[in-house]
């Protein structure tokens, strides 16, 4: 009898937050390796792996948006003193991951125009944000399902 190896979308819905690491994670790369490589002056490099970076961020927002609309809220399970610390690094993440969306538009935008004048002025904002918004998500997917898993 032929297996169904077809998958349905609450089957994937538990691996999300998982895959959703990984992409914070590819991000972050992304963004450090987009980093250097403009510091070498390698402007294809750069632009090959922010849009990389846009990319995989933007596969990342429809899966966070689609699993937090089917499982909404998970508790934090941590106690003590880590509780206070995970909720401030939770809301730092969702605040500065709010703010950054206009700010990477802005310096995608400057870029597709060629103004390379006022696209470094606004990417010395938006990169280092960026970036802690994806390392402190990779962070947040620790505590919240890892060290502290929900129950």
């Amino acid at each position: 009898m032929p297996r169904n190896r077809n998958f349905t979308l609450d089957q994937i819905t538990p691996i999300l937050p998982h895959f959703q690491a990984i992409l914070n994670s590819a991000s972050a790369l992304a963004l450090a390796l987009a980093y250097l490589a403009i510091r070498r002056g390698d402007r294809g490099t750069h632009r090959l792996l922010m849009i990389a970076a846009l990319a995989v961020s933007g596969v990342f927002l429809v899966s966070y948006l689609y699993y937090h609309a089917q499982v909404g809220y998970a508790p934090f399970e941590g106690q003590g003193w880590i509780r206070p610390l995970y909720f401030t690094l939770l809301a730092s993440h969702i605040v500065l991951a709010a703010a950054i969306v206009p700010l990477v538009l802005a310096t995608v935008y400057l870029a597709a125009r060629g103004n390379f004048t006022r696209h470094p002025r606004v990417a010395r904002w938006a990169l280092p944000a960026w970036l802690y918004v994806s390392v402190s998500g990779v962070a947040v997917y620790l505590l919240g399902f890892h060290l502290y898993r929900p129950t």
